[in-house]
């Protein structure tokens, strides 16, 4: 399944202004709320059926790459 390019957006008349899931209206942090809760995935998806499972892991992907490229080398 193909996912949207971009993944993201945020416009100040969606949400007024919060990071969305690329034509959707849900939050990204809702997804980080439910990941830091315990919730699965599944969960969210269940939740939330206007983003796709490929779609969540594309961001979550993305995210992580993010993480890891701003890593300060110790040595």
């Amino acid at each position: 399944m193909s996912v949207p390019n971009p993944l993201v957006t945020r416009c100040t008349d969606v949400m007024s202004g919060t990071v969305v899931f690329a034509g959707t209206r849900v939050p990204v942090q809702t997804l980080i709320d439910y990941i830091e809760e315990g919730d699965t995935l599944h969960s969210f998806l269940e939740d939330f059926p206007t983003v796709t499972r490929d779609h969540a892991l594309a961001v979550l992907e993305t995210a992580k790459e993010l993480f890891f490229s701003h890593a300060h080398s110790l040595g």
